[in-house]
């Protein structure tokens, strides 16, 4: 089934990650997170470190060790984890991902863009804190 807004794999772990590590009572380790998600529990400790590398995480090592939240809740929006793994988000990219329009004029700009703004508008006025407020499964964090 194709999509309108595709979100990549590592962009899906990040910001479930996030949002159960904001929950969490202690600190959370790579298992941890993949037993609760189904993920890999190698694709999540990547994911994990490129959210430490950019200071949205912070990380400790043993056995009591795990990621924990380096910012507040209400300081970190999704477009800060989104970023953090892809990349700043390009408002006016190609969605063919064309240097040069063969039309000389992009047939899809203005529906790209718009989309495009729509979704940055959302991920940056939304935060961990707002998301903490969903009602999530227990689990037991």
């Amino acid at each position: 089934m194709s999509k309108i807004i595709a979100i990549s794999e590592a962009v899906g772990i990040g910001l479930h990650s996030m949002a159960l590590t904001a929950r969490a009572k202690r600190p959370l380790n790579a298992t941890h997170i993949a037993e609760i998600t189904g993920s890999s529990k190698h694709h999540i400790a990547k994911v994990m470190q490129r959210l430490v590398k950019s200071g949205l995480l912070k990380s400790t090592r043993g056995p009591a060790g795990g990621f924990v939240l380096n910012k507040a809740p209400e300081e970190i929006t999704l477009l800060d984890i989104y970023e953090a793994i892809e990349g700043h988000l390009n408002i006016y990219s190609c969605p063919l991902e064309q240097h040069e329009c063969v039309m000389g004029q992009c047939l899809l700009e203005r529906i790209a863009g718009s989309i495009t703004q729509e979704f940055v508008k959302h991920m940056r006025s939304t935060t961990l804190a707002e998301v903490n407020k969903l009602k999530f499964k227990d689990f037991n964090l």
